[in-house]
């Protein structure tokens, strides 16, 4: 067993006792909403990446192990940063577990929550559970005042990589209607969505396509 291994162990063991694997998903989301006219709200304190040690090396993962165990100021991002490494490097269940308790630990409908649903949904997403990533997204940002400018693009993906093809173009739409200039333009996407990787990249391309065949009427 590796260094690296061990630690993630570690941190496994460290949430396992207190919870039944069952806990550790994903509420079923209520039904997807009906894309709104306009989303111009940066949400930087949602969408973003929760960092309590940059790195993901043998080292930084101990001390985030070692955050989490004392507590304290940084000890719930220590265990959101530990849930995100652990599902990048295949230990799925490992990293739910710290998710879920993370999410324990969040009050409802705080922004510390809905930044651990979005990430959470991102690695989902990218564990192939796109099913799974959705009903996060669609959680982070239920019952909202403000309209995030993330969730247009992020909905439009998802909803293409399950098929639902209307769907996605009508939230894409939602993009283009908030930055006309930004969002109909495929040449954009790269410098739009500077973290996406090629190939989703590549998708969302399509379902601009689609958008630009048959633009969906607003309302």
């Amino acid at each position: 067993m590796t260094p690296k291994t061990r630690a993630f162990t570690h941190a496994c063991m460290f949430v396992l006792f207190a919870m039944f694997a069952g806990h550790c998903s994903i509420a079923a989301a209520q039904a997807l909403p009906r894309p709104a006219e306009f989303y111009f709200d940066e949400d930087a304190s949602v969408a973003a990446p929760i960092v309590a040690i940059a790195g993901e090396d043998e080292a930084t993962i101990e001390q985030l192990v070692r955050l989490m165990e004392r507590g304290g100021r940084h000890a719930d991002q220590a265990v959101a940063q530990l849930a995100h490494l652990s599902m990048a490097s295949g230990r799925t269940d490992t990293g739910l577990a710290l998710y879920a308790r993370a999410r324990g630990k969040a009050a409802e409908g705080s922004l510390r929550l809905r930044a651990l649903l979005w990430n959470q949904g991102w690695d989902l997403y990218r564990a192939g559970q796109v099913d799974a990533a959705l009903s996060a997204w669609m959680q982070a940002y239920a019952n909202r005042i403000v309209h995030p400018s993330w969730v247009p693009p992020t909905f439009a993906l998802a909803l293409w990589k399950l098929d639902r093809r209307d769907e996605a173009v009508a939230w894409y739409a939602a993009a283009v209607r908030t930055y006309p200039d930004r969002w109909s333009n495929p040449a954009a996407l790269p410098g739009l969505l500077p973290d996406w990787s090629e190939a989703d990249r590549t998708s969302l391309a399509e379902v601009l396509a689609a958008w630009r065949q048959d633009p969906p009427a607003w309302p």
